[in-house]
C-alpha cells in the first residue's frame, strides 16, 4: 500500500499478506466483534511534491508502535533519526534537503509494513564555501580551520551547530566569526593555545539542509576536511633588532638579518602573530595591488604570504645594505637570497611569525590572513554564535 498525502496503513492492513489473521476476524476464544483491532495509521509531516525544506522529517503512528523507520534520499544520503520512548513517533536528526526527493519506509511491531513518498522545493537560492586547510594536508601550529562563505550568514546559530570539529587529542578550541578581508562572512576554529605536533584534526560540515538566511540560500551539501598537525616552529621577526629567527621544539635553527617595513607610514611592517597563508615562489610584487602608487613592479623569490594586505617574507638582495640595520622595505619582510630560500625549505604553511617591536603600523586584523592569534581567548570565545 502507497502512502498518500503523508498518511499510510500499517500493521493489520497488511498482516494478513504474511499469513495472520483478518482484521475482522474473531478472535480464539472471543466472540465476533469482541476484539478491535488497532489503528495503525501512520503520518508523514512534510507531504507532497513541494515540501517546505530545513525541517526535521516526523513519522506518527495512530496506535501500537513503530519497530523501524526508514527515509532515504534518491541520491546522495538518507536521514538517520530516533523513535520516541513511547514508540508513536520518529524524528529525523537532520533536516530535509532542498531539491531532494525522499522514500519513507515504516514497520511496526506488529508486522506491518508501508512506504511513502515525498519530495522538498528546490532551492532559490544556493551557498557555499570555501575550506582551509586543504584535505589531507600537514600545516604548522598556529593554523586555524577556516571557512569563508560565499553568501552572507544570518542565521550564524544555525551554520555553526552543523560544524563538528574532533581531534585525536581533544584540543580545546572554539569556532569565532568575523569577516574575512574580502568582505564575506567567515567563522575560524583555533585552539586555545597552539596545536600539539602530530594532532589529527577532522570537520564535519553537517550543512546540508540549513538555510543561511534570506540573502544567503541554502547549502545543499555536506562538506569535510581532515588535516594533521607537522613540525612545532616558530619564526620570530624582531623588528627593532632587525633579526629574524626559526624555532623548532625550542631550538634555533636560523637567526638571520633581515629589513623589513620603513616605520612612519603605510610602509611599515604590521606587528603581532601573523600565520603563514601560502608559500608562493617566485611571484610578481606590483606597488599598485597594496596602495602604494608605482613605487616598485619586480618578480621576487622565495615569497611566503603572512596577510591578504599584501605583507609578505622573502628574498629582497636590492636591500642587503639594509639587512640587520634599518628597517627600509614597503612592508615586508626581507631577507638575503640564500637566508630566504632556506627560510621558504623550512618553513611550513601555518607556522606562525610572530612579529614585535615598535617599528610597526599596527597589530594584524583578525581577518588579514589568520590574524586570530591576536585576539584574547576570551574575546575569540565570544565571537561564537553559541556562546
Amino acid at each position: 500500500m502507497t502512502l498518500i498525502a503523508g498518511t499510510a496503513v500499517l500493521g493489520v492492513a497488511l498482516t494478513a499478506c504474511s499469513g495472520g489473521a483478518a482484521a475482522s476476524d474473531p478472535k480464539p476464544g472471543r466472540g465476533a466483534g469482541s476484539a478491535k483491532a488497532p489503528d495503525t495509521r501512520i503520518t508523514v509531516n512534510l507531504q507532497g511534491t513541494k515540501a517546505a525544506a530545513g525541517k526535521p522529517v516526523t513519522v506518527a503512528l495512530a496506535d501500537g508502535k513503530l519497530k523501524t523507520v526508514k527515509v532515504t534520499a534518491a541520491e546522495g544520503d538518507g536521514l538517520t533519526g530516533r523513535i520516541s520512548g513511547d514508540g508513536r513517533t520518529w524524528t529525523s536528526d537532520r533536516v530535509a534537503a532542498p531539491g531532494t526527493e525522499y522514500s519513507v519506509e515504516a514497520t511496526d511491531t506488529g508486522g506491518g509494513t508501508d512506504r511513502a513518498g515525498f519530495s522538498t522545493a528546490a532551492a532559490d537560492k544556493v551557498n557555499k564555501l570555501t575550506l582551509a586547510p586543504g584535505k589531507n594536508t600537514t600545516v604548522g601550529i598556529a593554523q586555524p580551520l577556516s571557512i569563508v562563505f560565499d553568501n552572507p550568514v544570518k542565521d550564524k546559530a544555525a551554520v555553526e551547530r552543523g560544524l563538528k570539529v574532533t581531534t585525536s587529542n581533544n584540543t580545546e578550541g572554539s569556532w569565532g566569526w568575523l569577516q574575512d578581508y574580502s568582505g564575506k562572512d567567515r567563522i575560524d576554529w583555533r585552539p586555545k593555545e597552539y596545536w600539539k605536533s602530530g594532532t589529527r584534526v577532522t570537520l564535519d560540515a553537517d550543512l546540508n539542509g540549513i538555510d543561511s538566511g534570506p540573502s544567503g540560500g541554502w547549502f545543499v551539501r555536506d562538506y569535510a576536511t581532515t588535516f594533521t598537525i607537522g613540525r612545532n616552529q616558530v619564526v620570530e621577526v624582531d623588528l627593532d633588532r632587525h633579526r629574524l629567527a626559526l624555532r623548532r621544539d625550542g631550538q634555533t635553527i636560523m637567526d638571520v638579518p633581515m629589513s623589513a617595513g620603513t616605520p612612519g607610514g603605510e610602509k611599515a611592517s604590521w606587528r603581532g602573530t601573523a600565520v603563514l597563508m601560502a608559500k608562493e615562489g617566485t611571484i610578481n610584487m606590483r606597488s599598485e595591488t597594496v596602495g602604494l602608487g608605482d613605487a616598485y613592479d619586480k618578480m621576487v623569490d622565495s615569497s611566503m604570504r603572512l596577510t591578504w594586505s599584501g605583507m609578505y617574507a622573502h628574498a629582497a638582495p636590492w636591500n642587503a645594505a639594509y639587512f640587520g640595520v634599518a628597517n627600509h622595505s614597503s612592508g615586508c619582510v626581507g631577507m638575503s637570497d640564500a637566508n630566504a630560500a632556506e627560510l621558504y625549505r623550512k618553513a611550513q604553511v601555518g607556522d606562525p611569525f610572530e612579529i614585535s617591536g615598535a617599528d610597526a603600523k599596527g597589530t594584524v586584523a583578525e581577518g588579514n590572513g589568520y590574524g586570530a592569534w591576536n585576539v584574547a581567548w576570551s574575546d575569540w570565545q565570544a565571537k561564537s554564535a553559541l556562546s
